[in-house]
């Protein structure tokens, strides 16, 4: 049985002195069994939400890491600088990849470096607005996933079993708009074919998918309906307690529904 993940991605908001409080509210608003809960602040954050956090079981991601484990790299941060702050870290979001031109090798080196680092990773994969219109977004995705992946295999390690995809349709970032939850669907069904030709069937069927795009407590129904969406990246609604105890309470439904199909 997948587990239901709910991911809290901050991105550039909060300081030092709200983050902590911030976190913590949340961690008191979203208790809700069986539901896997991971917050991911800005980095000068990192230290405070832990502290914040301590006692719960709420984990701690980051938001990005550097495909190198040391050097000159002025203003980055390795994998070993987050060990310890961090068990979690998001890797390929489409913001990165659209505003920082990360490429899907990059990515993947990423991934090496976590997984060098014991941190789990969180790979967002996701089409443009125009790919989804051409007919290309599953062709899209796919090739995503294969250029990360391969670049892990390639540097002689086996595609991380404890990976999680975020399937992130670009056009509904930010914008209001979101996917249909069979669109999601459809998408966490492909991911799993690529990752069943990388890996093996089983592995493929236990990678937890999360959706992610403008997801709100009146949106993530429609995707935890769906037997193959696993949870979600929340983005904006993260930094509101109240949409995120809404949003946790409904993954909470799901984790208990597939308790007790189990």
């Amino acid at each position: 049985m997948r587990p239901v993940i709910i991911t809290a991605n901050w991105k550039m908001n909060t300081t030092p002195a709200d983050a902590a409080p911030l976190a913590r509210s949340i961690a008191d608003a979203t208790a809700a069994s069986g539901v896997t809960r991971v917050i991911c602040p800005p980095f000068v954050t990192l230290a405070a939400v832990g502290e914040a956090l301590a006692g719960t079981d709420v984990a701690v991601g980051a938001q990005n890491v550097h495909a190198e484990s040391k050097g000159a790299y002025t203003g980055e941060v390795s994998a070993a600088m987050l060990s310890g702050l961090v068990s979690w870290s998001i890797v390929g979001h489409s913001e990165r990849r659209r505003d920082q031109g990360e490429t899907d090798a990059l990515i993947g080196r990423k991934i090496v470096r976590l997984v060098e680092a014991g941190i789990r990773p969180l790979l967002c994969v996701g089409e443009q607005l125009d790919e989804r219109e051409a007919g290309r977004a599953v062709e899209t995705v796919q090739a995503q996933l294969r250029g990360a992946l391969e670049v892990v295999v390639g540097e002689g390690h086996l595609v991380p079993a404890d990976l999680v995809i975020a399937y992130e349709p670009v056009w509904a970032i930010g914008t209001g708009r979101t996917a249909s939850g069979v669109d999601a669907a459809e998408m966490a069904v492909a991911i799993r074919t690529t990752l069943a030709e990388l890996t093996d069937t089983r592995q493929a069927q236990a990678t937890p998918v999360l959706y992610g795009g403008s997801v709100t407590s009146a949106s993530i129904g429609e995707f935890l309906d769906e037997p193959a969406i696993d949870g979600a990246l929340v983005g904006g609604a993260s930094l509101k307690p109240d949409e995120m105890a809404g949003i946790v309470a409904r993954a909470g439904i799901t984790a208990a529904a597939r308790a007790a199909a189990a």
